[in-house]
């Protein structure tokens, strides 16, 4: 991990978007600038817990007119007691923490003729950073953005008055109800890349659907801020070859939490299986393969595996 090279930054003020989701305008503690981020980066932030530190990712952005600040969304999760609850119930103007530097797993491409974004939720704040950018250089984008009403649409206020010949709003509740579709993908033209960010079920809808309207594989790009759902998970054995040791991977654990525990240093970042940090080579076993970051190819392989999310069939042996 980045922890080596944290910054120091200071909590400049909180906005509450929605009944839910509060935003967190992060300066230099120094009033110094802030590093830059390109369209779509995001920060790790370490908060202190009894257990220890806990490590959460949040997109940045900044909606101020003032530059070298960063600025966070943090949703409230439901029974959360972990980011969130900390980040709503205890994180003040004025107090000092510990975040990384920004890391872009979820870049624009500049190989598209035009950017189609799909944000249901918190999914939008990726996206205020790419549009921002884009309209720096004067590329043509679109956004359509799904929340269950006006009043929990964070950030409808600037989207509408920044961007409004852009975006498009769609609401669950009220009055004029209008949902969201994977339909919509087949009304953009050849060249248009298009970028999903939201629950897990609406990304595994459009990413399907756009694979089935025959969009390439490189056109299609998505964030998840957490793992994908595993049905079931089983304990697995590991044998690292070079170092000659064998360990279990329990149920409730991964790999990349067993290796970290037994003193075995490996690389690692987003730990939802998108970025490649923590990337294994496997000589021996069966993987099954949990990311979003591997080729189909690369998949079929049998031979590596991101060790944040992938598990294994009985027994793998690592190149380790």
């Amino acid at each position: 991990m980045y922890r080596n090279r944290a910054l120091q930054v200071r909590v400049a003020n909180i906005k509450e978007e929605t009944s839910t989701i509060k935003r967190f305008t992060l300066q230099a503690i120094d009033d110094t600038i802030l590093p830059p981020f390109s369209g779509g980066s995001h920060i790790t932030t370490f908060l202190p817990q009894p257990t220890g530190i806990l490590d959460r990712h949040y997109s940045v952005f900044n909606l101020t007119a003032k530059t070298g600040l960063l600025e966070i969304a943090v949703r409230l999760a439901e029974d959360s007691t972990g980011g969130s609850y900390y980040w709503h119930h205890h994180v003040q103007v004025g107090d000092v923490l510990s975040v990384s530097y920004p890391k872009n797993y979820f870049p624009l491409s500049f190989q598209a003729k035009h950017h189609a974004f799909y944000a249901a939720g918190i999914g939008i704040t990726p996206f205020l950073s790419m549009m921002a950018e884009l309209t720096e250089k004067n590329k043509t984008f679109e956004l359509h953005y799904a929340a269950k009403s006006k009043e929990q649409c964070a950030f409808y206020d600037y989207l509408h008055e920044a961007f409004p010949n852009q975006c498009h709003f769609y609401f669950s509740n009220g009055e004029d109800k209008k949902r969201i579709s994977p339909t919509q993908l087949l009304n953009h033209r050849i060249g248009t890349h298009v970028y999903f960010c939201g629950p897990e079920s609406m990304i595994q809808d459009f990413a399907t659907s756009a694979k089935t309207y025959g969009y390439p594989p490189f056109h299609v790009h998505f964030e998840r801020f957490a793992p994908r759902p595993m049905k079931e998970q089983h304990a697995f054995q590991i044998r690292m070859k070079r170092k000659e040791t064998e360990l279990e991977v329990p149920a409730n654990a991964t790999l990349l939490d067993v290796l970290l525990q037994n003193g075995i240093k490996i690389p690692y970042s987003c730990r939802v299986g998108g970025c490649g940090t923590c990337e294994i080579k496997v000589t021996e076993g069966e993987i099954v393969h949990f990311d979003s970051f591997l080729s189909e190819e690369q998949q079929k392989s049998n031979r590596t595996m991101l060790s944040c999310v992938s598990r294994g069939k009985g027994r793998l042996v690592l190149d380790l």
